[in-house]
């Protein structure tokens, strides 16, 4: 028979042969010794079938060389010293330290002399084997602490056989570093104290004792192939909170369970089992800090039991991923938390996934986002004997109660970047029914049954041990022989803690659950029968009970681009402009050069030269030669003293020197001098050449005029040619917008601003590249990567798309906007996972938005309660009352001086619920009265704060006449007044698709919109608004469907018949379809409301056009003027000039053309109106030029050519052909 030491090492020696064979292959014959087949230091061999052994027979197969396998590595932990000690008996402690993995004892120290004082030197070294191809151990080393026990050796006494030994304390050494590719991990730990210990008698204030320890291994466990594609993956259970009421510390008490699945490798789950869950009374309050535990601790008693400088998070709820994070929720959560009994475990439980699991998981999560979580309790077993004990045992394998199930949502873990999720989740009552709903059939049945036996075997391991442990001597007789293989070696047992389905032969704690298709019984036809009522489980609903959790990755399962490769990628899509051209050096260049820096040398010269004799030059003396000369010599005598000579000539030598390169190429130095002499003539005489033909193209006798500036900036022309886009003059509109880019090239805000109108008109070649350009000039131009991104998606380059997207958050990663952009470019490409998590985002940053703006509101009016309060406090006190007024009731001094009328008692005015509700329905719809925007709501904290003071009323809660569970006291009537409200969370105004919509409507992305309406369909909000019907009639108005425009206008002005913008769209439909009289209507309305519209102009335009249409121009001209003090443009003072000379006014008339001729000088109706006005005043000339530049500039209205023609006739001038 092959031992267990000769399969651990891999080798047989026998008749002087060498075979290698795999442990795992003689599970039959060593059942009995070899209880750990997937533990620490098995599989090591990698030839099965090289040969069997059964008693004296022996069968030899061919001799096949098996491939290399790396050898079991050996984790050494070194335990260097030990400072501050105490013993029972003197300042001497004699100590050994025990250093246990699991239940195995891999090592004892020699016997230690330690002082309080003094650190003791042990220099001890214990060594724990790993293989690497196994999973399960990684994972074993992952989740287990090495425990090491301190304990003191007492002398021997009279008549004594053995050593007395007394347990000082315990610390855990964290293998987990070593999995993460490190080679050596060094710690100082803390010794914790044991109950009866001496070192409780330590005082606080004194040091604690410390160990000096070091985990060590030669090679990395991990290559680079299995740390890149391998993960750790960390689930901690935190507490259970608001539990069934009928759960107390008295009576029978039970443990309470959690349990849930994870893959640990390609094709199996693994059941996890939280055990050791408390139930403890609100009393007890949770420290801030709370930390973590080791799942399997092994032999760790108190404080050893937590992992050390691992504690649990906290974070603020609205930042959580689970269910109970929404604002109703809050008051829950913290009264539940306070006030209640609690279930704790905050328990860790780490988990090694290769590549092969973490493949699993993520095709888990993908296609059933909900993981099931499921708790329980079983009863304490008593201590029984015999077969008592036994029965007890089987009859509480079964004793589940109260099976409730948390479904988590797993699905943020497929975000970019994202690698923990953290929040409360809500509990169900447990059914088949209700988990194979939830998790879209994918699990029929639950892990409860299985779960309940691993924790009652866990549990109550000293009276159910499924084998007898070793003795002590045992131990120490496998030490001394120097067996390392039956002390390195775990059982799989403990793992079964945390990890359910080891299969081993003996093992109590359930088989090896195998996740596949084969193993799952299709129980659809129970489903379809009657669902079964879990009555215990429907208490957690009914107490609203929550479960908080962490699941943690050390990577994220999908990996974020960070922002400077996005921004790479950017810069090679559309690499950026630089902001000057480049300049190319050569003999043209070298010159044009050095004529620009003479000409700036002059320029200098002639100032300094004025500044010397302008005087003399204004009084007009006789210039004559010797006085020219006299002024050279005091310019050349100036120039040398103040240092300015040799500043022109340094200014100068940089242009001559590219001369001397580049057009004559000389570049090394002359050998010959009379060459160097040549050619320095040659030079001289071809630079004053050039001087001189520079100075001759520069200087003149005569200053020249300056170039006059333009009338119009860039913000007028874009206001000038999204006027023309509403008049659907687009010639005009494309001009306006050329005619900005070519005043500046280099701004990236009109180059966007064509895109959009390349967009509106459908020119999506010419759009991307306008959105191109404003990229290259502005890399970080966030409405330009966005632009660009759709403008990719209508062109189906989705990858490129999703590159400026997801760049565009990166340069504002605080951006609504962008968040809510690339959500819908994932929606496009039906990326549901992306989606969700930029929504999310989205609208975490909406609530924020919201939060600071009703903050900046708040503190707005807290400024204006101070001044008021300055100014009263400034004002004179008032003189008393006389007898008169100290009689009359209703004038009573008030404590700020003046008078008030006695109201009702403060108790009286105190809004009830109703009342409260009432005010916030009408806050509601006024704010939708509003444009899409976080920052306005006005009125709103005010408006908030009356709710809650009428909540914090009536709401109800324990009364004082009754006394709470641990006799909480209660507020009183005379100190309720004077508790601080809880601030109301503020509520975004708009959502982040109507916010979004707002800015696709002006930039006309019209698939985009779409889909952003459909988001605002769809959201539970209780049906669409008002401002959804605006703004689908805006998209359908960009669209030309000028009928569904009309529906949707009359479903939303039914709901809010007062809103301007509104009325202005329906005004716009009629005029486009022709229909003037009801768009007069509409408009009149319009500017008949309070608040304005949110576009104005083209109302005030195209009312005033149908003004003149209708022959009523006085209203007209008033129109007009509107628009002109508004937004004065070249139509609005055109048609102020028509108005006026219909009427009569030529003067006017003439003012308002002459202005409109000024904003737009190419405008051929101005020219022809200013014609008639000169006709009419009799002024020949200018009526005749006029009338030409009309006709010029294409004049295409044939009325007014024929009325100018008429006028001519009239007159008998005004046409050159007369």
């Amino acid at each position: 028979m092959i031992n267990k030491s000769m399969c651990s090492s891999g080798v047989v020696k026998e008749n002087k042969l060498v075979y290698k064979v795999k442990a795992t292959h003689f599970a039959d014959e060593t059942a009995d010794t070899d209880k750990n087949r997937y533990g620490i230091g098995a599989g090591i061999g990698v030839r099965p079938g090289s040969f069997r052994v059964d008693g004296f027979r022996k069968s030899f197969m061919a001799d096949v060389e098996a491939p290399s396998v790396r050898p079991p590595e050996a984790i050494t932990i070194a335990i260097h010293r030990v400072r501050g000690l105490k013993g029972q008996k003197g300042d001497v402690v004699n100590t050994t330290i025990r250093v246990e993995f699991g239940e195995k004892t891999i090592g004892e120290s020699p016997k230690v002399d330690c002082t309080l004082d003094s650190s003791a030197e042990f220099n001890y070294n214990a060594t724990l084997n790993c293989t690497y191809d196994d999973p399960i151990a990684l994972d074993e080393i992952a989740n287990r602490p090495v425990v090491l026990t301190f304990i003191e050796v007492l002398p021997k006494e009279k008549r004594q056989k053995e050593e007395k030994t007394i347990l000082l304390g315990q610390c855990t050494v964290d293998l987990l570093p070593l999995l993460k590719g490190e080679t050596t991990q060094k710690y100082t730990l803390v010794i914790n104290s044991l109950p009866g210990s001496p070192l409780e008698q330590i005082p606080p204030d004194f040091s604690r004792p410390e160990v000096d320890v070091t985990i060590s291994v030669n090679d990395a466990l991990l290559d680079e192939s299995q740390l890149n594609d391998g993960n750790l993956f960390a689930i901690t259970m935190e507490s259970l909170y608001s539990p069934p009421d009928s759960w107390t510390q008295t009576g029978q008490q039970y443990h309470f369970v959690a349990t849930l699945p994870i893959p640990v490798s390609g094709e199996k789950e693994f059941t996890l089992v939280y055990p050791s869950g408390q139930l403890k009374p609100p009393i007890d309050k949770e420290l801030p800090n709370k930390q973590k535990k080791w799942a399997i601790p092994g032999s760790a008693q108190g404080p050893s039991q937590y992992i050390n400088d691992s504690f649990i998070s906290t974070s603020p709820i609205e930042d959580e991923d689970g269910d109970f994070k929404e604002k109703e929720d809050r008051e829950h959560r913290s009264y539940a938390e306070s006030e209640k009994n609690r279930v704790c475990w905050n328990t860790e439980r780490r988990c090694y996934l290769e590549a092969s699991a973490i493949k699993n998981f993520q095709d888990s999560v993908a296609k059933c986002r909900l993981w099931p979580v499921e708790i329980f309790r079983i009863p304490q077993a008593s201590a029984g004997k015999g077969k008592k004990g036994r029965h007890y045992k089987e009859d509480h394998d079964a004793s589940i109660s109260f099976h409730g199930v948390a479904f988590v949502d797993l699905a943020p873990l497929l975000y970019p970047g994202v690698s923990k999720i953290h929040g409360a989740y809500k509990v169900y009552a447990y059914t088949d029914h209700l988990l194979n709903e939830k998790t879209g059939g994918k699990r029929k049945t639950g892990l409860a049954e299985e779960a309940s036996k691993v924790a009652f075997n866990l549990l109550n391991r000293n009276s159910t041990s499924p084998s007898p442990k070793k003795g002590a001597k045992d131990e120490k007789k496998d030490l001394k022989k120097g067996r390392p293989g039956s002390n390195a070696q775990v059982r799989g047992d403990e793992s079964g803690a945390l990890l359910a389905n080891r299969q081993s032969p003996r093992s109590s704690f359930g088989k090896l659950k195998e996740v596949t298709q084969a193993q799952k019984s299709d129980t659809a036809s129970e489903y379809d029968q009657q669902v079964p009522v879990n009555t215990e489980g429907q208490q957690y609903v009914d107490c609203k009970s929550y479960i908080k959790l962490e699941f943690a990755l050390t990577r994220p399962l999908v990996p974020k681009r960070p922002p400077e490769e996005l921004a790479r990628r950017v810069a090679e899509y559309i690499p950026p402009r630089p902001m000057f051209p480049k300049r190319t050096d050569g003999a043209t260049r070298a010159v044009e050069d050095y004529h620009n820096q003479v000409a700036t040398v002059a320029n200098l010269i002639l100032d300094e030269f004025r500044e010397l004799f302008s005087d003399e030059i204004k009084e007009g003396e006789n210039e004559t030669a010797g006085l020219l000369e006299s002024r050279r010599h005091k310019l050349i005598y100036q120039l040398n003293s103040s240092g300015k000579y040799f500043a022109f000539k340094e200014q100068l030598k940089h242009s001559v020197v590219k001369i001397v390169r580049e057009k004559y190429l000389k570049t090394t130095t002359f050998e010959d001098r009379q060459e160097f002499q040549t050619f320095l003539s040659e030079l001289y005489v071809y630079l004053i050449d050039q001087m001189h033909v520079s100075l001759g193209s520069v200087l003149a006798l005569e200053d020249q005029p300056p170039i006059p500036k333009p009338l119009t900036d860039s913000a007028q022309l874009k206001h000038f040619a999204r006027e023309a886009e509403v008049n659907e003059n687009f010639a005009l509109a494309e001009r306006y917008y050329q005619e900005r880019i070519a005043r500046d090239k280099l701004d990236a805000d009109s180059w966007f601003d064509y895109g959009t109108y390349c967009l509106y008109v459908n020119d999506v070649t010419k759009a991307e590249e306008c959105f191109k350009e404003c990229i290259s000039l502005d890399q970080k131009h966030i409405y330009g990567l966005l632009l660009y991104g759709v403008v990719c998606t209508m062109t189906e380059k989705n990858e490129l798309a999703e590159t400026f997207f997801e760049a565009a958050t990166c340069v504002n990663p605080k951006s609504i906007l962008a968040w809510t952009m690339l959500g819908l470019y994932y929606d496009a490409v039906s990326n549901e996972i992306g989606a969700e998590m930029a929504y999310m985002e989205a609208n975490k940053l909406n609530n924020q938005a919201a939060v600071s703006a009703a903050k900046d509101v708040r503190e707005d009016e807290v400024d204006k309660e101070k001044e008021e309060k300055k100014d009263s406090v400034a004002e004179p006190p008032e003189p008393l009352p006389d007898a008169d007024t100290a009689q009359d009731p209703e004038l009573i001094p008030s404590s700020e001086g003046g008078l008030s009328v006695p109201g009702p008692p403060p108790e009286l005015i105190i809004p009830t619920p109703t009342s409260a509700a009432n005010s916030a329905k009408s806050s509601q719809r006024n704010n939708h009265e509003k444009r899409p925007s976080v920052l306005k709501k006005p009125g709103a904290p005010s408006q908030m704060k009356g709710k809650e003071q009428g909540s914090s009323i009536h709401q109800s809660r324990p009364t004082s006449t009754q006394k709470s569970q641990h006799d909480t006291p209660q507020p009183t009537d005379e100190n309720l007044e004077d508790m601080p409200l809880r601030e109301p969370t503020p509520v975004p105004t708009w959502s982040v698709y109507m916010q979004a919509v707002d800015w696709l409507l002006e930039v006309k992305a019209v698939p985009f919109t779409e889909r952003a309406l459909a988001h605002e369909l769809l959201l539970p909000t209780g049906g669409p608004t008002a401002a959804y019907y605006i703004a689908l009639a805006h998209l359908m108005l960009q669209k030309r469907e000028f009928a569904d425009a009309e529906e949707n206008l009359k479903e939303a002005l039914q709901l809010e018949h007062q809103n301007p913008d509104g009325w202005a769209l329906k005004g716009h439909v009629k005029y486009l379809t022709g229909d003037l009289n009801t768009a007069r209507e509409c408009y009149e309305r319009t500017l008949s409301f309070i608040t304005d519209a949110s576009e104005m102009h083209s109302i005030y335009l195209r009312l005033a056009s149908i003004y003149l249409q209708e022959a009523r121009f006085s209203e007209a001209k008033s129109t007009f003027l509107m628009a002109c003090k508004r937004s004065p443009s070249c139509v609005s003072w055109l048609g102020v000039g028509i108005a006026c000379y219909r009427l009569g006014e030529l003067s006017e008339a003439e003012d308002a053309l002459s202005e409109a001729n000024i904003l737009n000088n190419n405008d051929a109706e101005v020219w022809g109106y200013l014609s008639l006005v000169c006709l009419n005043t009799g002024r020949q000339l200018e009526a005749e030029q006029a009338y030409k530049y009309a006709l010029k500039l294409n004049l295409d209205s044939e009325e007014l050519i024929e009325e100018i023609k008429r006028k001519q006739e009239e007159v008998g001038f005004g046409n050159p052909q007369f």
